[in-house]
Protein backbone atom coordinates (compact mmCIF):
# COMPACT_ATOMS: atom_id res chain seq x y z
CA UNK A 1 0.00 0.00 0.00
CA UNK A 2 1.51 3.42 -0.61
CA UNK A 3 1.73 6.31 1.51
CA UNK A 4 -0.60 8.11 -0.51
CA UNK A 5 -3.40 5.48 -0.21
CA UNK A 6 -2.74 4.65 3.75
CA UNK A 7 -3.16 8.75 4.18
CA UNK A 8 -6.52 8.61 2.16
CA UNK A 9 -7.74 5.94 4.52
CA UNK A 10 -6.93 7.58 7.28
CA UNK A 11 -8.62 10.93 6.44
CA UNK A 12 -11.60 9.05 5.00
CA UNK A 13 -11.93 6.99 8.51
CA UNK A 14 -11.65 10.48 10.16
CA UNK A 15 -14.45 11.98 7.99
CA UNK A 16 -16.89 9.68 8.98
CA UNK A 17 -15.81 9.60 12.72
CA UNK A 18 -16.34 13.46 12.72
CA UNK A 19 -19.84 13.23 10.62
CA UNK A 20 -21.34 10.57 13.11
CA UNK A 21 -19.79 12.83 16.22
CA UNK A 22 -21.77 15.77 14.71
CA UNK A 23 -24.80 13.83 13.78
CA UNK A 24 -25.13 12.50 17.47
CA UNK A 25 -24.59 16.11 18.73
CA UNK A 26 -27.10 16.93 16.58
CA UNK A 27 -29.38 14.42 17.84
CA UNK A 28 -28.97 14.71 21.18
CA UNK A 29 -29.84 18.79 20.71
CA UNK A 30 -32.94 17.68 19.45
CA UNK A 31 -33.75 15.31 22.21
CA UNK A 32 -32.68 18.02 24.88
CA UNK A 33 -34.92 20.51 23.19
CA UNK A 34 -37.71 18.52 22.86
CA UNK A 35 -37.40 17.42 26.52
CA UNK A 36 -37.45 21.00 27.55
CA UNK A 37 -40.48 22.13 25.20
CA UNK A 38 -42.72 18.72 25.99
CA UNK A 39 -43.92 18.96 29.78
CA UNK A 40 -45.77 15.90 31.42
CA UNK A 41 -49.12 15.45 30.52
CA UNK A 42 -52.20 14.82 32.57
CA UNK A 43 -54.15 13.73 29.57
CA UNK A 44 -53.14 13.95 25.48
CA UNK A 45 -55.65 14.39 23.47
CA UNK A 46 -55.64 13.22 19.36
CA UNK A 47 -56.39 16.11 16.97
CA UNK A 48 -58.09 15.10 13.82
CA UNK A 49 -55.19 16.51 11.62
CA UNK A 50 -53.02 14.62 13.29
CA UNK A 51 -51.51 16.41 16.06
CA UNK A 52 -51.21 15.86 19.97
CA UNK A 53 -52.56 18.35 22.45
CA UNK A 54 -50.89 17.80 25.74
CA UNK A 55 -52.74 19.03 28.88
CA UNK A 56 -50.21 19.96 31.05
CA UNK A 57 -50.53 21.33 34.49
CA UNK A 58 -50.13 24.43 35.65
CA UNK A 59 -47.75 23.32 38.15
CA UNK A 60 -45.63 22.67 35.42
CA UNK A 61 -46.06 25.29 33.31
CA UNK A 62 -43.88 26.49 30.42
CA UNK A 63 -43.67 30.22 31.98
CA UNK A 64 -41.85 28.56 35.24
CA UNK A 65 -38.52 27.79 32.81
CA UNK A 66 -37.89 31.47 31.60
CA UNK A 67 -35.46 32.60 34.12
CA UNK A 68 -36.98 35.78 35.35
CA UNK A 69 -40.25 34.22 36.11
CA UNK A 70 -39.15 30.74 37.98
CA UNK A 71 -41.55 32.63 41.35
CA UNK A 72 -44.29 33.78 38.54
CA UNK A 73 -47.52 34.15 40.25
CA UNK A 74 -50.01 33.36 37.14
CA UNK A 75 -52.83 34.99 37.26
CA UNK A 76 -55.84 33.66 35.63
CA UNK A 77 -57.81 36.86 35.18
CA UNK A 78 -57.12 40.35 34.18
CA UNK A 79 -56.81 42.53 37.89
CA UNK A 80 -58.29 45.60 35.12
CA UNK A 81 -60.47 45.79 31.75
CA UNK A 82 -59.88 49.32 29.71
CA UNK A 83 -63.60 51.55 30.06
CA UNK A 84 -65.87 50.67 27.38
CA UNK A 85 -65.00 47.05 26.93
CA UNK A 86 -67.81 44.42 25.89
CA UNK A 87 -67.26 41.25 27.89
CA UNK A 88 -71.14 40.32 26.57
CA UNK A 89 -71.57 39.31 23.39
CA UNK A 90 -74.56 39.47 21.29
CA UNK A 91 -76.24 36.10 19.89
CA UNK A 92 -75.58 38.01 16.42
CA UNK A 93 -71.80 38.17 17.83
CA UNK A 94 -71.67 34.25 18.16
CA UNK A 95 -72.47 33.53 14.58
CA UNK A 96 -69.75 32.12 12.61
CA UNK A 97 -67.39 31.80 14.80
CA UNK A 98 -64.40 29.39 14.65
CA UNK A 99 -62.87 26.32 16.15
CA UNK A 100 -60.25 24.24 17.12
CA UNK A 101 -59.85 20.95 15.26
CA UNK A 102 -58.37 18.87 18.33
CA UNK A 103 -61.60 20.07 20.82
CA UNK A 104 -63.58 17.34 18.93
CA UNK A 105 -61.92 14.81 20.35
CA UNK A 106 -61.79 15.67 23.93
CA UNK A 107 -61.02 18.67 26.77
CA UNK A 108 -58.37 19.28 28.88
CA UNK A 109 -59.08 18.80 32.52
CA UNK A 110 -59.52 21.83 35.01
CA UNK A 111 -56.16 23.21 35.68
CA UNK A 112 -54.10 21.76 33.08
CA UNK A 113 -53.39 23.60 29.53
CA UNK A 114 -53.79 22.43 25.89
CA UNK A 115 -49.60 22.14 24.40
CA UNK A 116 -49.36 21.18 20.86
CA UNK A 117 -46.71 18.65 21.09
CA UNK A 118 -43.61 19.61 19.45
CA UNK A 119 -42.22 16.70 17.45
CA UNK A 120 -38.65 15.94 16.23
CA UNK A 121 -39.77 16.89 12.13
CA UNK A 122 -41.06 20.11 13.51
CA UNK A 123 -37.74 20.70 14.76
CA UNK A 124 -36.25 19.48 11.36
CA UNK A 125 -38.13 20.90 8.88
CA UNK A 126 -36.55 24.75 10.82
CA UNK A 127 -32.92 25.90 9.12
CA UNK A 128 -31.41 25.30 12.28
CA UNK A 129 -31.88 24.40 16.28
CA UNK A 130 -30.73 27.61 16.57
CA UNK A 131 -33.37 29.18 14.34
CA UNK A 132 -36.53 27.14 15.70
CA UNK A 133 -39.64 28.97 16.50
CA UNK A 134 -38.05 32.31 15.32
CA UNK A 135 -38.63 34.59 12.23
CA UNK A 136 -36.63 37.08 10.11
CA UNK A 137 -37.70 40.87 10.80
CA UNK A 138 -40.45 41.66 9.20
CA UNK A 139 -40.79 45.58 9.36
CA UNK A 140 -40.27 48.05 6.40
CA UNK A 141 -36.96 48.73 6.53
CA UNK A 142 -35.95 45.66 4.48
CA UNK A 143 -34.89 45.91 0.11
CA UNK A 144 -37.41 46.75 -1.99
CA UNK A 145 -39.39 43.09 -3.33
CA UNK A 146 -37.48 43.94 -6.85
CA UNK A 147 -34.16 44.13 -5.46
CA UNK A 148 -33.82 42.09 -2.68
CA UNK A 149 -31.68 39.76 -2.31
CA UNK A 150 -32.21 37.71 0.94
CA UNK A 151 -31.71 34.11 1.91
CA UNK A 152 -34.50 34.67 4.12
CA UNK A 153 -37.55 35.44 1.78
CA UNK A 154 -39.52 38.94 1.02
CA UNK A 155 -42.11 39.65 3.50
CA UNK A 156 -45.00 41.80 1.73
CA UNK A 157 -47.72 43.48 3.58
CA UNK A 158 -51.30 44.79 3.04
CA UNK A 159 -52.04 46.53 6.41
CA UNK A 160 -53.96 49.31 7.82
CA UNK A 161 -51.44 51.41 10.41
CA UNK A 162 -52.13 53.40 13.32
CA UNK A 163 -50.05 55.78 15.19
CA UNK A 164 -50.27 57.77 18.65
CA UNK A 165 -50.20 55.99 22.60
CA UNK A 166 -51.97 53.09 22.78
CA UNK A 167 -52.81 50.21 25.76
CA UNK A 168 -54.97 47.77 23.11
CA UNK A 169 -56.37 46.95 19.75
CA UNK A 170 -58.80 44.44 18.61
CA UNK A 171 -60.60 43.42 15.43
CA UNK A 172 -63.01 40.14 14.40
CA UNK A 173 -60.63 38.55 11.44
CA UNK A 174 -61.95 36.91 8.70
CA UNK A 175 -60.28 33.35 8.94
CA UNK A 176 -59.09 31.84 4.99
CA UNK A 177 -57.30 28.66 4.15
CA UNK A 178 -55.38 30.52 1.02
CA UNK A 179 -52.60 28.82 -1.21
CA UNK A 180 -49.06 28.78 0.03
CA UNK A 181 -47.10 27.72 -2.67
CA UNK A 182 -44.09 26.11 -0.97
CA UNK A 183 -43.50 24.77 2.53
CA UNK A 184 -40.90 27.68 3.37
CA UNK A 185 -43.42 30.64 2.70
CA UNK A 186 -46.51 31.33 4.75
CA UNK A 187 -49.88 33.83 4.69
CA UNK A 188 -51.11 34.64 7.64
CA UNK A 189 -53.58 37.64 8.82
CA UNK A 190 -53.32 39.07 12.38
CA UNK A 191 -52.46 42.49 14.59
CA UNK A 192 -49.21 43.76 15.87
CA UNK A 193 -48.76 45.99 18.64
CA UNK A 194 -45.39 48.10 17.99
CA UNK A 195 -43.11 50.13 20.54
CA UNK A 196 -39.58 51.30 20.21
CA UNK A 197 -37.17 52.64 17.02
CA UNK A 198 -36.61 50.33 14.50
CA UNK A 199 -33.85 47.71 14.93
CA UNK A 200 -32.33 46.11 17.94
CA UNK A 201 -34.84 47.62 20.26
CA UNK A 202 -38.26 47.02 18.33
CA UNK A 203 -40.55 45.26 21.03
CA UNK A 204 -43.95 43.13 19.33
CA UNK A 205 -46.90 41.56 20.33
CA UNK A 206 -48.86 39.43 17.55
CA UNK A 207 -51.49 37.78 17.37
CA UNK A 208 -53.27 36.08 14.06
CA UNK A 209 -53.97 32.81 12.42
CA UNK A 210 -51.15 31.60 9.39
CA UNK A 211 -50.89 28.54 7.08
CA UNK A 212 -47.27 27.42 7.18
CA UNK A 213 -46.76 24.28 6.16
CA UNK A 214 -42.75 24.31 7.20
CA UNK A 215 -43.55 24.83 10.50
CA UNK A 216 -46.98 22.91 11.56
CA UNK A 217 -46.56 19.91 8.42
CA UNK A 218 -49.88 20.94 6.36
CA UNK A 219 -51.42 23.89 5.42
CA UNK A 220 -53.94 24.40 7.49
CA UNK A 221 -54.80 27.60 9.04
CA UNK A 222 -53.51 27.93 12.61
CA UNK A 223 -53.76 30.09 15.48
CA UNK A 224 -50.32 31.92 16.62
CA UNK A 225 -48.63 34.14 18.74
CA UNK A 226 -45.41 35.95 18.74
CA UNK A 227 -43.31 38.35 20.40
CA UNK A 228 -39.76 39.73 20.56
CA UNK A 229 -38.45 42.72 22.50
CA UNK A 230 -35.17 42.81 20.32
CA UNK A 231 -36.12 43.79 16.68
CA UNK A 232 -36.93 39.60 16.10
CA UNK A 233 -33.39 38.70 17.07
CA UNK A 234 -34.86 36.68 19.70
CA UNK A 235 -38.69 35.89 20.59
CA UNK A 236 -40.65 33.23 19.24
CA UNK A 237 -44.06 31.60 17.81
CA UNK A 238 -45.90 29.96 20.73
CA UNK A 239 -44.27 27.48 23.23
CA UNK A 240 -40.94 27.67 21.11
CA UNK A 241 -39.56 29.22 23.63
CA UNK A 242 -41.14 31.08 27.19
CA UNK A 243 -42.52 34.11 27.55
CA UNK A 244 -46.21 33.76 27.03
CA UNK A 245 -48.59 32.71 29.99
CA UNK A 246 -51.11 30.67 28.29
CA UNK A 247 -54.24 30.11 31.06
CA UNK A 248 -57.25 29.18 29.09
CA UNK A 249 -57.62 25.36 28.40
CA UNK A 250 -59.62 25.48 25.52
CA UNK A 251 -57.32 27.34 23.15
CA UNK A 252 -53.89 25.71 22.01
CA UNK A 253 -51.76 27.87 19.83
CA UNK A 254 -50.52 26.31 16.89
CA UNK A 255 -53.46 24.12 16.90
CA UNK A 256 -55.44 23.97 13.84
CA UNK A 257 -58.72 26.25 12.62
CA UNK A 258 -62.06 23.65 12.03
CA UNK A 259 -63.82 26.58 10.11
CA UNK A 260 -62.98 28.48 7.17
CA UNK A 261 -64.67 30.56 5.11
CA UNK A 262 -65.59 29.96 1.21
CA UNK A 263 -65.50 31.37 -2.09
CA UNK A 264 -68.93 32.96 -2.29
CA UNK A 265 -70.02 30.77 0.97
CA UNK A 266 -70.02 30.61 4.73
CA UNK A 267 -67.97 33.38 5.94
CA UNK A 268 -65.90 32.46 9.37
CA UNK A 269 -64.26 35.25 11.93
CA UNK A 270 -61.77 35.45 15.12
CA UNK A 271 -62.95 38.46 17.48
CA UNK A 272 -59.48 39.24 19.23
CA UNK A 273 -58.72 41.86 22.06
CA UNK A 274 -55.41 42.81 23.08
CA UNK A 275 -54.50 45.05 25.52
CA UNK A 276 -52.34 46.25 28.79
CA UNK A 277 -53.97 45.42 32.68
CA UNK A 278 -53.46 48.73 33.93
CA UNK A 279 -52.69 47.13 37.83
CA UNK A 280 -50.07 44.89 36.36
CA UNK A 281 -48.94 46.54 33.50
CA UNK A 282 -49.37 42.67 31.74
CA UNK A 283 -50.62 42.58 28.11
CA UNK A 284 -53.82 40.12 28.08
CA UNK A 285 -55.17 38.33 24.73
CA UNK A 286 -58.83 37.75 24.56
CA UNK A 287 -60.93 35.33 22.24
CA UNK A 288 -64.64 35.39 21.19
CA UNK A 289 -65.35 37.85 23.69
CA UNK A 290 -64.91 35.74 26.88
CA UNK A 291 -62.19 33.48 26.62
CA UNK A 292 -58.79 34.97 28.34
CA UNK A 293 -56.13 32.72 26.87
CA UNK A 294 -53.44 34.20 28.62
CA UNK A 295 -50.59 37.26 28.70
CA UNK A 296 -47.21 38.44 28.34
CA UNK A 297 -46.13 39.68 31.63
CA UNK A 298 -44.74 43.26 30.83
CA UNK A 299 -41.19 42.16 32.30
CA UNK A 300 -40.57 40.58 28.87
CA UNK A 301 -40.61 44.26 27.07
CA UNK A 302 -38.48 47.78 27.74
CA UNK A 303 -40.28 50.51 25.31
CA UNK A 304 -43.92 47.62 25.73
CA UNK A 305 -43.92 47.81 29.67
CA UNK A 306 -45.22 51.96 29.01
CA UNK A 307 -47.52 51.23 25.74
CA UNK A 308 -47.77 50.60 21.97
CA UNK A 309 -46.82 53.49 19.88
CA UNK A 310 -48.27 51.18 16.45
CA UNK A 311 -51.46 49.20 16.21
CA UNK A 312 -51.06 47.25 12.28
CA UNK A 313 -54.29 45.40 11.05
CA UNK A 314 -53.74 43.03 8.09
CA UNK A 315 -52.12 40.51 5.94
CA UNK A 316 -48.24 39.50 5.35
CA UNK A 317 -46.80 36.65 2.91
CA UNK A 318 -42.93 35.42 2.95
CA UNK A 319 -42.04 35.43 -0.92
CA UNK A 320 -38.81 33.50 -1.70
CA UNK A 321 -38.94 33.76 -5.12
CA UNK A 322 -37.59 30.27 -6.09
CA UNK A 323 -37.77 30.75 -9.91
CA UNK A 324 -37.08 34.79 -9.91
CA UNK A 325 -40.64 35.18 -10.30
CA UNK A 326 -43.04 36.40 -7.43
CA UNK A 327 -44.65 33.85 -5.70
CA UNK A 328 -48.31 32.62 -6.75
CA UNK A 329 -48.74 32.31 -2.64
CA UNK A 330 -52.13 33.98 -2.09
CA UNK A 331 -52.83 36.43 0.88
CA UNK A 332 -56.39 36.48 2.53
CA UNK A 333 -59.05 34.86 0.45
CA UNK A 334 -56.68 35.17 -2.49
CA UNK A 335 -59.11 38.00 -4.30
CA UNK A 336 -58.29 41.88 -3.99
CA UNK A 337 -59.56 43.98 -2.07
CA UNK A 338 -62.10 45.66 -4.32
CA UNK A 339 -63.75 41.82 -5.11
CA UNK A 340 -65.48 42.18 -1.75
CA UNK A 341 -67.17 40.29 0.65
CA UNK A 342 -67.27 36.15 0.10
CA UNK A 343 -64.14 36.83 -1.95
CA UNK A 344 -61.72 39.31 -0.24
CA UNK A 345 -60.68 38.92 3.27
CA UNK A 346 -61.51 41.39 5.92
CA UNK A 347 -60.98 42.85 9.21
CA UNK A 348 -63.93 44.78 11.10
CA UNK A 349 -65.07 46.65 14.01
CA UNK A 350 -61.22 48.14 14.43
CA UNK A 351 -61.02 49.50 17.54
CA UNK A 352 -58.09 50.50 19.83
CA UNK A 353 -57.52 51.38 23.73
CA UNK A 354 -56.47 55.13 24.02
CA UNK A 355 -53.39 56.13 26.67
CA UNK A 356 -56.14 57.20 29.09
CA UNK A 357 -57.37 53.30 29.28
CA UNK A 358 -60.61 54.01 27.02
CA UNK A 359 -61.23 51.46 24.75
CA UNK A 360 -63.57 53.32 21.66
CA UNK A 361 -63.54 53.10 16.96
CA UNK A 362 -60.50 53.59 15.56
CA UNK A 363 -60.22 56.66 13.37
CA UNK A 364 -57.92 57.16 10.68
CA UNK A 365 -54.64 55.81 9.62
CA UNK A 366 -52.88 54.54 6.50
CA UNK A 367 -52.78 51.56 4.38
CA UNK A 368 -49.14 50.06 3.38
CA UNK A 369 -49.16 47.61 0.40
CA UNK A 370 -45.58 46.62 -0.44
CA UNK A 371 -46.94 45.48 -3.88
CA UNK A 372 -50.19 46.54 -5.24
CA UNK A 373 -50.61 45.16 -8.26
CA UNK A 374 -49.97 41.68 -6.28
CA UNK A 375 -51.84 42.29 -2.47
CA UNK A 376 -53.94 45.29 -1.89
CA UNK A 377 -56.15 46.82 0.67
CA UNK A 378 -59.02 48.91 0.77
CA UNK A 379 -60.43 50.67 3.81
CA UNK A 380 -63.82 52.17 4.11
CA UNK A 381 -66.56 52.66 7.32
CA UNK A 382 -69.81 51.00 8.16
CA UNK A 383 -72.48 51.47 10.62
CA UNK A 384 -72.27 47.43 11.45
CA UNK A 385 -68.90 46.73 10.61
CA UNK A 386 -67.46 49.97 12.06
CA UNK A 387 -64.10 50.85 10.65
CA UNK A 388 -62.65 47.90 8.70
CA UNK A 389 -60.78 46.78 5.58
CA UNK A 390 -60.97 44.45 2.80
CA UNK A 391 -57.74 43.13 1.50
CA UNK A 392 -55.76 40.45 -0.17
CA UNK A 393 -54.65 38.87 -3.56
CA UNK A 394 -53.30 35.91 -5.60
CA UNK A 395 -49.50 36.76 -6.05
CA UNK A 396 -48.29 36.43 -9.26
CA UNK A 397 -50.46 37.39 -11.78
CA UNK A 398 -50.05 39.46 -15.44
CA UNK A 399 -49.71 42.76 -13.20
CA UNK A 400 -47.27 41.19 -10.58
CA UNK A 401 -44.49 38.99 -12.17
Amino acid sequence: MSIMSFVLIILTIAAKVTESEFSDSHDAKITRLLKKLNKPALKSIKSPDGDIIDCVHMKNHPIYDHPLFKNHTIQMRPSSYPEGMNNEPSDQKKENLVTQLWTTNGKCPKNSIPIRRTTREDILRAKSIESFGKKTSNRFTQPSPVNSTSNDGIHEYAILEVHGKFHGASSIINVWKPYVRTEDEFSLAQIWLVAGPPGDELNAIEFGWQVYEGKYHDNNPRYFIFWTADGYRTGCYNFDCHGFVLVSREIALGGAIANVSTLGGQQYQIPVSIWKDEQTGDWWLKLYYTIFVGYWPSSLFTHLRDSASIIEWGGEILDFKDDGRHTTTRMGGGYFAQEGLTKAAYFKNLEIVDEHNIWRRNEGGHTIMTQESCYNIQSAYHDTWGNFFYYGGPGRNQNCM
